[in-house]
């Protein structure tokens, strides 16, 4: 739902419960817009995300994986 700036201020507490019960509210003042969110959504949405070094380290393992370097010669290439 859609509130005025001068609605929401005198009906925080409705505000407040129609965010907890039915979701996201917007507050608007002019051109500008707010949202109230309950403090789970809030935590769903910024929630912590592990580092990119994390989620690389925490994938399969490489052992056993044969990652030596082919030392044969390289072939002859006329430049």
């Amino acid at each position: 739902m859609t509130w005025n700036l001068a609605d929401a201020k005198n009906r925080l507490s409705e505000v407040v419960n129609l965010a907890l019960s039915e979701g996201p509210q917007t507050i608007t003042r002019r051109k500008d817009a707010v949202v109230v969110i309950s403090a789970e959504t809030y935590a769903e949405l910024t929630g912590r995300r592990q580092s990119f070094k994390a989620f690389l380290m925490g994938g399969p393992s490489l052992e056993g994986l044969g990652l030596e370097r082919d030392k044969s010669p390289m072939r002859d290439v006329e430049l």
